[in-house]
This record gives structure tokens, sequence and C-alpha cells, in this order.
């Protein structure tokens, strides 16, 4: 009986780790970051292809926009509900439908003759699609495999749609340029059929389904079990969310975030270059030029989010975008000069700059519930988005120019700076708001 109960603590060891390899985690944050810089490409298309198929099928840039606009909206709306079947169906079968999807719905598009299957095609299918594939799929990744270096990871992971923007912008501007826009289209799809393997081979739900702890974690987590009725979840955190004021605040400076970037800028950028003579492959270039400095900008967010008050840093960042909106109708001519340089670079900076410290204040009011609340904030990001993508084309055929859109952006990034300061701080140790 002495032997015996002398070599049991030995069984229950728990079995060694190898400090020294590199952790698991940031392999899984690796496959996330290059999926969604597959499922970017759809990201850096719309704007390209307003004046194509304005010219092409005689659409209004309203008709177009009101595509776009039901794109970013439904990839706004859909995320929370994709957080939710994660936490369902799993990380990788998720990813890999909503891949699917949007191949699907991008390469479709080339035998399209009527708006309806716009609508369809490239608001609908791609918009369900990119929306599962949203932010919402890296604050899931962050939230599960690091205990540590969140605000860095959560600044990695968003900055990887700007490089899909840096890899995809200059490709599909020549393709569209020189060969029409449906073999861009095509490449959009097969980009993100392209990524379904490495997805389904190499990315894992949870660390404790390869028997690790999360990075920086002290302690094994166990994998939860699947939640059941995820949609429900989705409800009912939205709906503890609302009676919160950081919701409402956190929501609608997001809103703006969406109205100045994806709706405004990455829409509308490209045709307004164009107005004032300058060819459509510089414009998209400067784009590209503004996905480079967002991967370095985003990065760097995420390290200030790690030492820095994010409410501080949100104020920040919405005040000088708003001031670079304000200057932008002067810069735009017909030929690339220095000061349009500076613009994108000081944009590029600041672009989604705001998604770290957005995410670190979901994290601190809403604690478990943090994804999904992050997703229905993401929703007002692209819903935002969605309203300036149409209003965007209805100005321009209305008034003949975008001006108008510039400095009403630039009003609202200053509502949205003064809204981020009066987001109250939760004491350390209070439970959660949801």
């Amino acid at each position: 009986m002495t032997q015996t109960t002398a070599t049991a603590p030995a069984v229950e060891e728990p079995r060694p780790t190898t400090t020294t390899r590199i952790h698991r985690a940031w392999f899984v944050a690796a496959v996330t970051f290059v999926t969604i810089i597959g499922a970017a490409a759809f990201r850096s298309l719309p704007g390209l292809l307003i004046d194509p198929l304005h010219q092409e099928f005689h659409w209004s840039r309203g008709t177009i926009g009101a595509a776009v606009s039901i794109n970013l909206a439904l990839y706004g709306l859909t995320a929370p509900f994709a957080a939710a079947l994660m936490d369902r169906f799993g990380i990788r079968r998720v990813v890999a439908v909503a891949l699917a999807v949007i191949a699907l719905g991008s390469g479709a598009t080339v035998w399209m003759t009527a708006p309806w299957q716009l609508l369809l095609c490239w608001g609908l299918l791609v918009g369900l699609g990119s929306g599962s594939m949203a932010l919402a799929f890296a604050a899931t990744v962050t939230n599960r495999w690091f205990a540590e270096r969140r605000g860095l990871v959560s600044g990695i992971l968003t900055a990887a749609s700007a490089s899909g923007q840096l890899i995809f912008l200059p490709v599909l501007s020549w393709m569209v340029e020189h060969h029409g826009w449906r073999p861009a289209a095509v490449t959009v799809a097969l980009a993100a059929l392209a990524v379904v393997p490495f997805v389904w081979l190499l990315l894992r739900d949870h660390p404790a389904d390869v028997g690790l702890k999360p990075y920086g974690a002290e302690e094994f987590v166990p994998k939860p079990e699947p939640a059941l009725g995820a949609a429900r979840r989705t409800v009912t955190v939205l709906f503890s969310a609302v009676r919160t004021g950081p919701f409402w605040l956190l929501a609608g400076t997001f809103a703006i975030c969406g109205a100045s970037t994806n709706g405004l800028i990455q829409t509308h950028f490209v045709p307004a270059a164009h107005d004032h003579g300058m060819p459509i492959t510089a414009a998209a270039s400067l784009l590209a030029v503004v996905g480079v400095f967002d991967v370095a900008g985003t990065i760097a967010s995420g390290w200030f989010t790690d030492r820095f008050e994010p409410r501080r840093l949100l104020a920040v960042y919405y005040a000088l975008r708003g001031i670079s909106l304000l200057f932008l109708p002067m810069l735009l001519a017909p030929s690339v000069h220095p000061p349009m340089i500076f613009f994108i670079v000081f944009y590029g900076l600041d672009w989604v700059a705001t998604v770290p410290p957005t995410l670190a204040l979901c994290r601190e009011q809403y604690g478990e519930d943090s994804a999904i609340v992050f997703g229905w904030v993401l929703a007002s990001h692209q819903v935002g988005a969605a309203l300036v993508a149409f209003l965007g084309g209805v100005a321009r055929d209305t008034f003949g120019s975008y001006d108008v859109v510039w400095y009403a952006a630039g009003a609202l990034c200053a509502a949205a700076a003064l809204m981020a300061l009066v987001i109250r701080r939760r004491p350390v140790g209070a439970p959660a708001l949801a």
C-alpha cells in the first residue's frame, strides 16, 4: 500500500511543456492572418468597379452604391451571429463555408446583366460570406488562444485586411484597366477558394484541441461544450448590452469609423480621384499605400492599447482622422503630389487603428460576451459604412462632386472623438456590464 501511494503522484503529474518552442497560438494567428487576407480581396474591388459598371451597363452610381451598401451592412450584421456560430460549430467550419460563399458570389457576377443580380451576388452572397469572416473572427481567435498580448494580436489580425488590400489593389486595378472587370472578379473568387485548405488543415478551434494552454495563461483551459442556441444567445447578449451606456457610445463611434473608412475612402476615393483626372491605377495604388501604413498603424495601435488608456487613444485617432478629411478636397488633382502622399500616409496609419482600443473596451465592459458584443459594435461600423457608400454615390449623382461628403465625414469624426472620451471606465474587479 505504501509503495502504491508513493507512485501515484508520478502518474498524475502533468506532462511537461517545452518552453523554448514557439507556442501553437502564433501559428493559429498566422493562419488567421492569411485567411483574412484572402477574404479581403473582395474588399479591394468595389471602388474599382463603380466606373466600369457605370460605363458598361449605364447603371447609376447610386444603384451600384446600393449593392456596396447591402454588402457592407450584411458584413456587419452577420458578424455577431458568426461569433456565436463559431462557439457552436467551431471556427474551421464557419470560416470554410464563408470563404466558399464569397467565391460563389464573386464568381457569379461575371454573368450578371441586371442590377438585381449585382445586388444578389455582390450584395447578399459576398456580404454574408465576408460578414462571417469579419473582425469577430479575429476577436474569437484572440480571446481563445491568447491570455497575453491580446492588444498586439488583435492589431496584427486587424491589419490583415489592409494587407489584403495592399496585395490585391494594384493587381486588380491593373486587370480592370487592361482586361476589364470580369477577370478581377474571378481573381477574387479564386483567392477565397485558395485559402480554404489552409483553414481546414491548420486552423484549430481551441488550445485544448491540441492539449495546450492559451498563450500566457498559467492554467490549462478546458474546451467549453458547444453552445446551443447560437442565434438566441447573440440576440440575448444584444438585449443585455443595449441597456448599458458604453454600448451605444462604442457603437456610435464605430459607426462613424466605418462611415469614414470602408464607406467613404475605400468605396469612393478612386472614383473621386478619377473625377479630378487621376488615372484609376494611380488612385488604386494610393489606396494600396494606405494598406501599407494601415498595417503599421494597426499593429502600433495594438501595442499602445496594451499600455495606454483606450478611450484617449480613440479620441486622438478620430480627431486626427476628421482633420485630415477636411483637407482632402484641396488635395485631389490629376497627378500625385507630396501633400496627397502625406494624406495617404497619415490616413493609412489611422485607418483601423481604432479596432484594438475598441475591442479592449468591449472586453473590459462585457467580459466573456465581449466577442459577441464586439460583433454588434462591428455591425454598427458596417451600417455606418453602408449608409455612406450609398449616400456618397447619391451625392456624386446630385452635386457632381464628393466635396460635401468629405466635409460631413470630418465633422462626424470630431463627434466620435468626444463620444470616446465620455465612455465610463469600469472599476477594477467590478462585474461585466452584460
